[in-house]
């Protein structure tokens, strides 16, 4: 059998055709960049890449492009001449912006000390998270603030505090069983789509369990329909049902897992019966699926639907169970452990080295630390603050002042919720600095507004663990205006205050982004050169190997009782806690009579991205809702219709666009996020009105591990809305 070419550098006619990675998204899929005089004039994917095998998405071919060229583009530095959330900006220098923002931070850090600055950005699993984090480290903070709790924050603690180090569905194409919980991967990762139906070919069994029907089911050999919020339930049956009926790995459960007695004791009355009333599965329909995923090797698969709420953490720990009773950790058609070359340094890698932390008392004053420690504290995800808190710290000034704030990369206007809120917050702020590549609802709140380089204009290494492989993102196009990449800024930034006394050069010791990948790569086998000719770089790795790697946690087993929860006074065992709309169905009684779900990814978008571009909003022009046709029926609601949906505790509301099906459970609206207006007036550009995070509360009940709100099972109302023209 003929290797398959790999696309070093194809050229023609002064043209070449380049590999890359596209990193738009957490899939990241390896792309071929048609670039010419310096433009890139294509993006596709790259079928020799051994992760994605030539899986790619319309974000990856249409947006990232039109990103970079679109003229909404922002070129050069602003500087706001008119009240804040005037819209009023003029053009500056790069040397004038970073002069401004550098006396802005200083004179914070004067007068309310490091503590009173904080950044904000996606997170640390790409490049431009880490610089925030090491940047705000410089600068004397702990504080930063990431999307995770919203966004797969529940997942990455679940795990950790179980001691498995897994994504997700990292062996799809070995598997005889994948159990696809709150995913919906033909839109959200196109990789696992592609390896489900190979899988499905092939005879691989599909078990989906989700409330909303994706397109996962229509190749499901069994679907499981739990109410919102009650995933727990039915894992923890299942875990009942593989433990009385011997479905789980002995062998494994003896050597690497620790706390099986108890983990059994506490499924002893959860019977699929118990769980059948908890989440509306029928009993049989639960045996079912535990024998199916039992008789394995089987793959689990989870998704953003099972997190992002208050009882998210301990649902994932309830599937994490599962997996490693099963025995399917690091094993053929299992969850493989995360795997890397020796020596290679990972973003989290380097968050966690002590030669770039701080000192673990100035790590102590984080906020969040105290109360949520396994997410803000040396033991949390990614030592990151808690976002609500910190918006309290904006208004209140408790538990201390902050009064500075450098976003770069995220919408937080958008994709935080309480949105009204959020905005007050930002409002009062003494320096407010935002750098993105387009003018968004966050953004024109700003004091300066900074123009960021895109993904096809900038280098990153990033481990893949869906091959596992290095992969490579090449800087393809020169860059299109004045603009800069996250490392540079921080450079500036540093450059300014360092003199003052402000800043340490030494959390960030890279001269250039290429300097900094170089670091990642040392001792690894893998030079750049190879990642730039090739676009990725894979490397021999050994399934099972605990003993050479422990799982993470004290005990260096699979935890099934975890003693880092059990340190900090929370339960160390997975647990059924009901969704909020069921515990506070007393309270709202017949006012919130509903249950809303968010999250809902579409194919266009990219939580809050690409809104402005005008083939998605034509393929998507609307923010939906879907409802139940019998839901709809019952409230007066036609397709098509606009209507206004309200939760208990938020302060604002949300309009969305009617769309019936049977898709969604009865009673239960489903929904996206991300939703503004460009074309709307500024500053809101339709933030308050159709981003249903203008809905939401941040207050109230919070993931005790994780901190995370409810985005999801929550009580709601419907009332009718009128279709507002805007422009």
């Amino acid at each position: 059998m003929l290797e398959k070419k790999r696309p070093s550098a194809i050229a023609a006619n002064n043209t070449c055709v380049v590999p890359s990675t596209c990193w738009e998204c957490g899939a990241i899929c390896g792309s071929l960049l048609t670039v010419k005089d310096g433009k890139v004039l294509k993006i596709a994917p790259n079928p020799a890449h051994p992760a994605s095998k030539g899986a790619f998405c319309v974000k990856g071919i249409r947006a990232a492009h039109e990103w970079t060229y679109q003229s909404s583009r922002l070129r050069n530095p602003l500087r706001r001449v008119g009240p804040r959330g005037s819209g009023k900006f003029e053009t500056v220098s790069w040397d004038s912006a970073l002069d401004q923002m550098a006396e802005g931070f200083a004179g914070v850090r004067t007068e309310y000390g490091p503590l009173a600055l904080v950044g904000a950005v996606s997170g640390a699993f790409f490049s431009r998270g880490l610089v925030m984090a090491l940047l705000m480290r410089a600068l004397g903070s702990p504080n930063w603030m990431i999307n995770q709790d919203l966004c797969g924050g529940c997942r990455a603690v679940g795990e950790k505090m179980t001691g498995l180090d897994i994504t997700g569905g990292e062996d799809i194409e070995h598997t005889a069983c994948a159990m696809i919980v709150g995913r919906n991967p033909a839109v959200a990762d196109p990789i696992q789509w592609m390896a489900l139906k190979r899988a499905k070919t092939r005879g691989a069994r599909i078990l989906v369990i989700d409330p909303f029907r994706t397109s996962a089911v229509d190749i499901a050999d069994l679907w499981l329909r739990p109410r919102p919020g009650t995933d727990t339930a039915v894992a923890m049956a299942m875990i009942k049902v593989c433990i009385d009926e011997g479905l789980y790995d002995r062998s494994f459960v003896r050597k690497w897992c620790h706390g099986f007695e108890e983990l059994a004791q506490r499924v002893c009355s959860c019977k699929p019966a118990w769980a059948e009333e908890h989440s509306g599965v029928a009993a049989a329909d639960i045996i079912a699926a535990a024998r199916m995923y039992g008789e394995g090797p089987s793959c689990f698969v989870s998704g953003h639907g099972i997190d992002a709420s208050s009882n998210g953490v301990q649902t994932f720990r309830a599937y994490n169970c599962l997996v490693g009773i099963s025995g399917n950790v690091d094993r053929i058609g299992g969850n493989r452990r995360g795997k890397k070359p020796p020596g290679f340094k990972t973003y989290f890698d380097v968050l966690f080295d002590p030669a770039f932390r701080l000192s673990p008392d100035v790590e102590a004053e984080r906020i969040g630390a105290k109360e949520f420690p396994l997410w803000s504290g040396p033991l949390g995800y990614q030592m990151a603050c808690h976002n609500p808190s910190v918006i309290d710290a904006m208004l209140t000034g408790r538990p201390y002042p902050v009064r500075a704030l450098f976003a770069s990369g995220v919408n937080i206007a958008v994709t935080y919720p309480d949105t009204p809120r959020t905005i007050e917050a930002l409002k009062n702020l003494d320096v407010f600095v935002v750098a993105a590549q387009t003018m968004t609802p966050t953004a024109a709140w700003a004091d300066l507004v900074l123009p960021k380089t895109t993904t096809i204009e900038e280098e990153q290494v990033h481990i893949h663990q869906g091959a596992p492989c290095v992969t490579y993102t090449r800087p393809g196009a020169e860059r299109d205006g004045d603009v800069k990449s996250d490392l540079e800024i921080a450079l500036g930034l540093i450059e300014r205050l360092a003199p003052r006394g402000a800043a340490e050069a030494r959390f960030i010791p890279w001269a250039e982004q290429t300097e900094f990948n170089t670091y990642l790569l040392e001792g690894s086998g893998i030079s750049l050169d190879d990642l730039r000719r090739d676009g990725f770089a894979t490397f021999p790795y050994r399934l099972g190997n605990f003993e050479e790697k422990p799982f993470v946690g004290p005990t260096g087993k699979v935890e099934l009782y975890s003693e880092s929860m059990a340190s900090v006074g929370l339960d160390p065992l997975p647990a059924h806690v009901p969704p909020s709309y069921v515990l506070d169905r007393v309270a709202v009684n017949d006012a919130f009579p509903l249950v809303l779900q968010t999250g809902l990814r579409e194919k266009t978008y990219h939580h809050s991205r690409f809104r402005e571009q005008a083939w998605a909003r034509k393929v998507s022009p609307d923010p939906v809702v879907y409802i139940h046709p019998d839901t709809a029926e019952r409230y007066g609601v036609a397709e098509g219709s606009w209507i206004t949906v309200l939760t208990p505790g938020a302060s604002g509301s949300c309009r969305l666009k009617a769309k019936l099906t049977t898709d969604t459970m009865t009673g239960v609206l489903t929904t996206g996020v991300g939703w503004w207006l460009p074309e709307a007036p500024a500053p809101h550009f339709g933030a308050r009105d159709v981003n249903i995070n203008a809905a939401l509360s941040y207050s109230g009940r919070w993931d005790p591990a994780s901190g995370s709100a409810d985005t999801r099972g929550i009580a709601c109302r419907i009332e009718t809305a009128p279709h507002v023209e805007v422009g």
